[in-house]
């Protein structure tokens, strides 16, 4: 049956709130109010398996995509006919694995006829095939670290990347012939990134990436009872960065031609050929994002022409999308040029685009329908939070909504007739699923049920979204809010904010996914806490403006739209404010280090994962915010956005988490900010993860439940007064 409820859980005199939460259960159940983090973190998975790599076929009847149905981390290949409704599992390579193992199984699937019989998969690297009769068999056995399958649009090749070679196979699975290589790497540090086919099947465009101009470290740690050297190719802003090049190669001739760039450190958005072939763009930007320009060239000569440009010392964030317009009509541009992202039709070099889509929201993709002269588009029209399957005509003129009223998030997927979308949705209350969109009648049909019966047993949080003004400069700013099921109006209850980070506000299973820390916030609500997320300045769906409020301001202004929000939430009495906790990792390591130095008080205790404390040693693509390393106002500028430098300003409770091998913020560096604080004489926890990279609560079950649970003691002494674990 199907449980719809919309509860105003907090009174209307302190909060208009209202959520609405919507899940298929398979019955009535009785609420089992047992909650911990081993249940939550475990094989199987409550909430079931996420199904992934959607696929479809030529004649558009079929579907392809990777699942496990028991909620174990093994995937296999799934199909689902559009004729029959069938559902069926074609692989059972899941089946000698171990249920405990934590291998994510096959990691790629393609079709390779147009009537859905036969597939090409990737599984440890190693390419296979499987017809009809569901048996497996290897192909080009001498082939390693296989990737991006891609059959061409006449059926007869198969495309794949091997090493960072680009290769080519006949999709006939019967034939002897081995792959050829199309495309050479032409040294270790280079690899093909990314490919896409012509249209008529007579040749490839593809952008060779090569980091052989990058600098090599060596990271140094202790794990496995021994020393151990991590070597990477890594640059720090002001180094040399990576040069991307864009290439033609023809199949039958194996000819290749480069399109030439100003700067081939320019960074390249996307690229693509016209429909006739005869045309390239190459979406582009220099590498602080500040100057965007479209290129078209003609692929038989190399010439090129700037079709479309804009400066703006200001920008921040590379959203930009192009595409061919129907009929080869030009192109049509993803830009906030106006203020927010809209769609955009310029038919030809320097002319003025023409607003396709207008209004104070914005779009994140979109995919044209040559055919019908449509354009297909996801957008936060509907509510901030929320991305939504939109279509407008090429001539623009009235918005139509294709997906369903139900709120929440879609990722679709077209078939090539555009006739049908295969979507993966999710809301705050229902884990991602699989879904078949007829686009011309706007129906839905579900295709997988992932989570576990139990999942179904539990009393989840309440999530809802409250709006409120920057303390400082009034901008308006959105929180995702996490309730207790049970929550009480008239209590003030503990707050944790995090996992802070930018682009964390969405109406998505589990909020911002980067991170498995949906179960974590189920448990601390759970526990009686509230958790708020912010959509701080930097942050996708709020235009330009709002965006831009974060140069040169890491660990400045985000932390005063964090203050913002706890202040609301205390103005309306829903929180105590001497019991305010604050985490996140990474970026949000760094909000979370600079919340405690600079605003002392404020939180009762805070968690930094991974924290970055020096922009001096972040990626050069950070740039974008925190500005070059030259100019008059460094090194000052650098160590304003710098935890490291603002140390003597702690005085409330600080758990560091960090693995020794995180190459992306070394872990030297949250040493450097050991040394300060025990120099200071300032007290902290740091929780060494040995071996670790960044992303420590990817790294196996084990460790994630036990950062968790060092977490929840950490917060559960400092926030609830008491020393539990879970």
């Amino acid at each position: 049956m199907i449980i719809c409820k919309v509860r105003n859980f907090i009174a209307a005199a302190f909060l208009a709130l209202v959520v609405t939460a919507c899940q298929e259960a398979p019955g009535d159940m009785p609420a089992n109010p047992a909650f911990d983090l081993n249940m939550l973190y475990s094989t199987p998975s409550i909430i079931g398996t996420t199904p992934r790599a959607v696929v479809w076929s030529g004649d558009g009847n079929h579907v392809a995509f990777l699942w496990n149905d028991a909620g174990r981390a093994f995937r296999d290949v799934w199909t689902y006919s559009l004729k029959t409704g069938e559902k069926r599992r074609v692989t059972t390579q899941a089946d000698g694995v171990s249920p405990d193992q934590r291998h994510s199984g096959i990691s790629e699937v393609v079709w390779l006829d147009r009537g859905g019989e036969q597939i090409a998969y990737v599984l440890n690297g190693d390419l296979y095939q499987q017809g009809p009769d569901g048996i497996s068999g290897r192909l080009e056995a001498d082939k390693a670290a296989v990737k991006r399958l891609a059959l061409s649009p006449d059926g007869r090749y198969l495309a794949f990347v091997s090493e960072g070679a680009l290769w080519l196979r006949s999709s006939d699975i019967m034939a002897k012939a081995p792959a050829r290589k199309l495309v050479d790497r032409g040294n270790p540090k280079a690899a093909i990134q990314s490919y896409e086919w012509a249209a008529d099947s007579s040749g490839l465009v593809f952008n060779l990436t090569d980091n052989s101009f990058l600098p090599e470290r060596d990271i140094y740690y202790y794990a496995k009872a021994d020393a151990q050297k991590h070597h990477v190719s890594r640059a720090f802003p002001g180094d040399e960065t990576a040069h991307f090049r864009i290439g033609f190669v023809k199949v039958d001739t194996g000819d290749i031609r480069f399109f030439s760039r100003l700067n081939d450190k320019d960074y390249v958005w996307n690229y693509g050929l016209s429909g006739d072939g005869k045309s390239l763009f190459i979406n582009s930007s220099d590498p602080l994002v500040k100057k965007h320009v479209v290129y078209v060239y003609d692929v038989d000569s190399g010439r090129r022409k700037v079709f479309y440009q804009e400066y703006d010392a200001l920008h921040l964030r590379p959203d930009w999308k192009v595409a061919w317009a129907p009929k080869d009509d030009g192109l049509i541009i993803l830009t906030d040029r106006d203020g927010y992202l809209h769609l955009y039709h310029q038919k030809t070099a320097g002319a003025k685009p023409r607003a396709l889509t207008h209004g104070e929201w914005e779009i994140s993709a979109f995919k044209v329908d040559s055919e019908k002269g449509e354009i297909y588009f996801l957008a936060n029209k509907a509510h901030f939070p929320e991305r939504q399957i939109y279509r407008v005509s090429i001539g623009g003129g009235e918005v139509e909504r294709v997906s369903a009223m139900t709120p929440g998030t879609h990722q679709p997927f077209f078939s090539s007739d555009m006739s049908h979308a295969a979507t993966l949705f999710s809301n705050d209350a229902t884990p991602v699923e699989l879904y078949i969109l007829d686009l011309g009648k706007k129906q839905t049909v579900r295709v997988t049920h992932s989570p576990r019966p139990e999942f179904y047993q539990q009393t989840w949080a309440n999530i809802g979204y409250v709006e409120f003004d920057s303390h400082v400069d009034g901008t308006r700013l959105v929180g995702r809010l996490s309730l207790p099921p049970n929550h009480d109006p008239s209590r003030r209850y503990p707050l944790i904010v995090g996992s802070v980070y930018s682009d964390s506000v969405r109406n998505q299973y589990g909020g911002r996914t980067s991170h498995p820390t949906w179960g974590l916030d189920q448990y601390f609500v759970a526990s009686g806490y509230i958790v708020l997320n912010v959509n701080v300045r930097g942050s996708w769906g709020q235009g330009r403006k709002h965006n831009q409020g974060l140069r040169f301001g890491y660990g400045v202004i985000d932390i005063e739209d964090l203050h913002s929000g706890v202040k609301y939430l205390v103005s309306q009495g829903l929180v105590d404010p001497e019991r305010v906790g604050i985490w996140g990792s990474s970026y949000g390591g760094l909000m979370t280090m600079m919340s405690l130095f600079k605003k002392p008080g404020v939180y009762a205790a805070g968690i930094a994962g991974a924290p970055a404390t020096n922009v001096r040693h972040a990626y050069p693509g950070q740039m974008w915010v925190m500005g070059e390393t030259t100019g008059d106002d460094q090194p000052g500028r650098y160590r304003l956005q710098s935890a490291m430098y603002h140390t003597d300003g702690l005085e409330d409770p600080l758990m560091i988490i960090h693995g020794t091998k995180d190459d992306v913020v070394l872990y030297s560096d949250t040493i450097t900010v050991v040394e300060k604080l025990i120099a200071q004489e300032k007290m902290f926890e740091l929780v060494t993860l040995p071996g670790s990279g960044h992303g420590w609560d990817n790294e196996g079950q084990a460790q994630r439940r036990f950062a968790f649970k060092k977490m929840v003691g950490f917060f559960n002494r400092h926030l609830m007064g008491n020393k539990r674990n879970e």
